[in-house]
């Protein structure tokens, strides 16, 4: 290679202090060895003895300049792995040799690069350590990979366990297939974001992903599916149509990712968990670095023969001093390394080589003083260092040190870190200047940043997640982590940092540490549903049962070794505890339910019978295969089924309560009528679960009612003949009198007769109150469904007392009327109402006066006014505050009463069923249902009749007609 013309500053430097000086400032270390012969006379070369080291070799290897022991003292695995051999064969061949390896032994583990020839009696040797070092582009692109990788399984371990709402919350793409054919369960944000918009979820990978076919993903699920054996892929070329375009030439993108086998309770695989990530950019720039090294290392080799030359020639004659520093140079401009001469107090820029130069592009350097050209390195805190070792002589190293390079044009300043070597040069004898060997590890230093950054916030995600979770480190199992969550379980224990069986040595002889040193030795995970352990959580506190479900999976290092276990835990000791007295207690509640004297009944929400008591299996003669489901059904009469079933479904339907009749098969064959009542049953959170109902055989009261109609019909047969015979009308008036009192009587007595079961359930509810313990009867299992029944059993009493005061109105038909001020009575009413008025910040606007009296019973006109105007202010609306107007105004023969409000108003298909006895249109209030119905009949006994008109979300008007008492003019 022809040799490049030296510049002037370097001329005038000596061969031998120009070599002495670069091996002092030299970054790579360098020893020169003189070969140790078999004593025997054989010939053989059998060690090596130092007999120098450079400064950075006395550094990197923490040895004197001239050692002590031989080569193989120093590393006695030498000949084992290789080197001491590369030695010998480069001391016989007089040839340059170059040496790779990954030494792991006497106390080193790193990668080494050795370049080895002979000088005369003496053997040189460079080399470079990466731990010492910025690594080459091919490793560190391989770390990184590794780091990567070993960070998206870490990942991968941990969303695992959490819930799905961290899953869409994480930054890698996560999915979930189920079944065989890989149907998409699951499939968070990123994942998504691989296709767009194109439906996932629901679908199998083949459908919704055709792509890929004839790419190995669909074998790779098949594979984990079939063997249950996790697939780790790294950097995989997985081609998609992300765009959903149809394109026929696929995008290249490649992803690490993990195929793992979901399993059920029993260990059957039912689905695979994906946990990928993208690495193209990574993958793109390790191709682009492994294409550059290999160009590098090239030029590197050629660079390093030309330098070993030229030292060579150095030592054999001074005469060829001028070629050995133009071959220096030659390395210096063009190796990887920035390099740079300062020269003077001012340290002006005497020399850049090209990887200098590039550090600081577009800056005008050779000929400036390192403060006028690089100003920021002021600030840094450089120039003071600069300063220092041109003061003392003394060398001083750094290492990824930061600075803040403000690029030319006005660009945002970055932060960029130097590892570097700043080092005196003199010229007779005084210091002249300072060289300068610097690398940019900027992207090494943040990339490491960024690993920290990640560690940390995993291990945040652990912390503050809602499960409790641990890691045990190394064979004894340490307590590496505890999340607050777990720690809860453990109020008064110290675990972090101890062994698990010191922290919890109670678990010695427990199956449990026995399936954690089974993970740790096999690797295999190992999943536990309510398993049993008797823990204390204090230190010296006493035993307790607990229940718990975890997980426990081994963690692995990059290089796939056991390192410690993962255990994801949850204590259910409150639920299994919970369960088990509603077990223990749910067949007493049964023998209760069988021994209450009548029918039993309950329904899920589907309309399937789910439980029939004993007196109904007894009553009909039918067994519980045949009764539950709609096998009920089958005990009723064949002419009633289908009504019955229709008034059921529609009650279902509105979730509604229900009443009805039909006749019951008796279970010696025989057809009795029986009354089903049945109410709805809601989950404490609102969510309708079915019905409860019972039935009573009414056979007799129907028989009776039925005599009472054929009667009745009697009676208006009777009643057309009276009325062609006059002389018969009176009696027939009489008959008809005397019939309705008796059906008065009737639901009267019926109603009476109902009330003394109602009363033993009642009875019986509550002495099961008071037999069950307090916890339990408080319980979140037990307390709701006791609250259900007795509120059921309440709203039976209430619907006896509503047919009571039905049978009360039809009583007080022929009540006395008289001539009542309306005025006066509407004025009653509002001073009742205030209380009302106040808490719904209701306004009432009355205008009666001055009307003529109206000829009602006093005390049912108030009932009529009370229900209508309380009914005002309890359906208002919440969108605005309560006005009810009340006016009167005279029509032929009677006073129309008009009351008009302004709440949430009736929907028109309501309004023919609006008076109908049990009709109720708004839940949320609590009412009867029986209201309206006798605001009706007291109005219609008296001779009058009432309208209404209704508009939804507008409100509502009544017209109450009453019979005047007196003609007006």
């Amino acid at each position: 290679m022809p040799a490049s013309s030296v510049p002037t500053p370097l001329r005038s430097l000596p061969a031998d202090t120009l070599l002495g000086d670069l091996l002092a400032v030299s970054m790579t270390g360098v020893i020169y060895y003189t070969p140790l012969y078999d004593p025997a006379g054989s010939g053989d070369i059998v060690d090596f003895r130092f007999e120098y080291l450079n400064p950075t070799a006395q550094r990197m290897m923490r040895m004197p300049e001239v050692p002590t022991l031989t080569h193989n003292e120093q590393w006695p695995h030498s000949k084992a792995h290789g080197t001491f051999a590369f030695h010998v064969d480069a001391f016989i061949s007089g040839e340059p040799r170059e040496y790779n390896i990954n030494y792991q032994a006497d106390g080193y583990d790193n990668y080494y690069r050795l370049a080895a020839r002979r000088s005369g009696d003496g053997l040189w040797v460079s080399f470079t350590d990466t731990a010492d070092q910025p690594r080459s582009p091919v490793e560190v692109a391989l770390r990184e990979a590794q780091a990567r990788e070993q960070a998206a399984h870490a990942e991968a371990e941990t969303q695992r366990a959490q819930l799905h709402h961290m899953f869409e919350q994480a930054p890698a793409m996560i999915c979930i297939f189920e079944g065989p054919q890989h149907v998409f369960q699951f499939v968070n944000p990123p994942y998504q974001a691989l296709v767009g918009e194109r439906p996932l979820v629901g679908r199998t990978i083949a459908e919704a992903m055709p792509e890929l076919a004839g790419q190995p993903i669909f074998g790779l699920l098949d594979r984990v599916y079939q063997t249950g054996e996790t697939f780790e892929a790294h950097e995989m070329l997985v081609q998609l149509d992300h765009q959903n375009a149809g394109a026929s030439e696929l995008e290249k993108r490649y992803y690490n990712f993990i195929y793992q086998a979901r399993r059920d309770l029993t260990g059957t695989i039912d689905g695979i968990l994906v946990f990928a990530y993208e690495v193209t950019p990574q993958v793109v720039a390790r191709q682009q670095l492994e294409q550059l090294n290999q160009e590098l290392e090239a030029r590197v080799q050629e660079r390093t023969q030309a330098a070993l030359v030229a030292q060579a020639e150095a030592l054999r004659t001074a005469q060829q001093q001028v070629q050995q520093r133009e071959a220096l140079f030659h390395i210096l401009a063009d190796t990887p390394a920035a390099v740079a001469l300062l020269r003077g107090p001012e340290h002006h820029f005497e020399y850049v080589n090209t990887a200098y130069q590039q550090l600081f592009p577009e800056r005008q350097l050779t000929g400036r003083a390192v403060a006028e050209a690089l100003p920021e390195t002021e600030e840094a805190g450089f120039l003071t260092l600069l300063d220092e070792v041109y003061r003392t002589g003394e060398t001083f190293f750094g290492t990824e040190l930061p600075m803040h390079l403000a690029p030319a044009g006005g660009h945002t300043s970055q932060q960029v870190y130097y590892t570097f070597t700043y080092q005196a040069y003199r010229e007779n004898g005084q210091v002249a200047g300072v060289s300068i060997f610097a690398f940019d590890v900027t992207e090494q230093v943040q990339s490491r940043q960024q690993g920290e950054a990640e560690r940390q916030q995993l291990h945040t995600l652990f912390m503050e997640a809602p499960a409790p979770i641990v890691i045990l480190s190394g064979p004894n199992l340490v307590f590496q982590l505890v999340n607050p969550a777990y720690q809860r379980i453990f109020p008064g224990r110290a675990l972090l940092g101890r062994p698990v069986l010191d922290a919890l040595p109670e678990i010695a002889d427990a199956p449990i540490y026995q399936h954690l040193r089974e993970v740790y030795d096999t690797g295999t995970t190992f999943v536990a549903q309510e398993l049993p352990l008797q823990l204390a959580r204090h230190d010296d506190g006493p035993l307790e049962d607990m229940y718990w479900t975890f997980t426990y999976q081994a963690r692995r290092t990059t290089e796939g070794a056991i390192d410690g276990v993962l255990v994801f835990a949850h204590e259910v000791t409150d639920q299994v505890r919970a369960r088990q007295v509603v077990e223990r207690n749910e067949q007493y509640l049964r023998q209760m339910a069988d021994n209450v004297p009548t029918m039993i009944w309950l329904t899920d929400a589907a309309g399937q019978c789910v439980y029939l008591n004993q007196q109904w299996y007894d009553y009909t003669g039918q067994t519980e295969a045949e009764g539950l489901g709609v096998g009920w059904l089958d005990a009723v009469h064949p002419d009633d089924r289908a009504a019955t079933h229709a008034t059921f479904a529609d009650a279902a339907a509105r979730q509604a309560p229900f009443s009805l009749l039909y006749r019951q098969r008796r279970h010696d064959g025989r057809y009795r009528w029986a009354v089903d009542t049945g109410l709805p049953r809601f989950h404490r959170s609102g969510q309708f679960e079915g019905y409860v109902g019972t039935v009573f055989d009414i056979h007799e009261q129907k028989q009776g009612e039925q005599a009472l109609q054929r009667l009745t019909t009697k009676l208006r047969m009777a009643r057309d003949r009276a009325e062609e015979l006059n002389a018969d009308l009176q009696a027939s008036n009489e008959q008809l009198t005397r019939t309705n009192v008796d059906l008065d009587n009737f639901i009267y007595t019926a109603s009476h007769d109902l009330k003394a079961p109602i009363s033993n359930i009642e009875g019986l509810l509550n002495l099961l109150q008071e037999e069950l313990p307090a916890h339990l009867a408080q319980s979140a299992q037990v307390a709701p469904t006791l609250l259900r029944m007795m509120d059921s059993v309440e709203r039976f009493k209430r619907t006896i007392d509503h047919l009571t005061e039905v049978t009360k109105l039809q009583k007080e038909h022929d009540a006395p009327v008289t001539a009542v001020n309306l005025a006066a009575v509407v004025e009653d009413v509002h001073q009742d109402l205030l209380p009302l008025m106040q808490a719904t910040g209701a306004k009432l606007v009355i205008d009666v006066s001055g009307q003529p009296p109206v000829r009602f019973s006093e005390k049912n006109l108030r009932s009529v006014v009370y229900n209508l105007l309380s009914n005002a202010l309890k359906y208002h609306s919440p969108d605005r505050a309560p006005r009810v107007d009340v006016r009167a105004h005279v029509r032929l023969g009677h006073t129309v009463l008009e009351v008009h409000d302004n709440g949430l108003g009736i929907e028109s298909a309501y309004l023919p069923r609006l008076f109908s006895m049990f009709q109720r249109f708004h839940t949320h209030v609590e009412g009867s249902g029986i209201g309206l119905y006798m605001v009706k009949r007291m109005v219609e006994n008296a001779g009058g009749h009432i309208d209404v008109h209704s508009q939804p979300g507008a409100g509502t008007t009544f017209f109450v007609h009453l019979p005047q008492a007196v003609e007006t003019a």
